[in-house]
């Protein structure tokens, strides 16, 4: 499921991308919590931490503010679910980033538990780190999408 921070950080994105997109300049916070629906305060600090990934930079002055900095179609939405949320793996021992072994499995070779989940799991990881930024200008209605599924799923 979408968190509301993975939200607003993908429509933050969004946002930055399209100004790109027009040929705009950076673009002040108060402009992107007005034009993404989030509390500036909230987004502060989805902004630094995507700041700190390499996404996006910042300027300061008159015509300072935050800018997408990487193109795209190399902004994975797996990439962005897992920097503003975590592992993102419905088990630990399945994580790429944060395995850790279940306290209580005694094979994870034989665990039943741990194949059904990595199969739907594999295949979701597949499907969100092939999707980008680009899609989501492409399709503006997909991260709606998306995000109504994972509140209604």
């Amino acid at each position: 499921m979408l968190t509301q921070k993975t939200k607003y950080a993908l429509k933050a994105l969004a946002e930055l991308g399209e100004e790109k997109r027009r040929g705009g300049g950076a673009l002040r916070i108060e402009e992107i919590a007005e034009r993404s629906g989030a509390p500036k305060r909230f987004l502060e600090h989805i902004l630094l931490d995507l700041k700190r990934a390499g996404l996006i930079g910042s300027r300061r002055g008159r015509h300072g503010g935050y800018e997408l900095i990487r193109e795209a179609e190399r902004i994975s939405v797996g990439e962005v679910l897992s920097l503003v949320d975590g592992p993102i793996a419905p088990l630990a021992c399945l994580s790429r980033r944060a395995y850790r072994r279940c306290d209580d499995c005694a094979d994870e070779k034989t665990c039943r538990i741990r194949h059904a989940f990595g199969h739907v799991f594999y295949s979701y990881l597949l499907l969100v780190e092939s999707m980008t930024l680009a899609d989501i200008l492409r399709d503006g209605d997909a991260l709606e999408k998306a995000a109504g599924q994972a509140v209604s799923g």
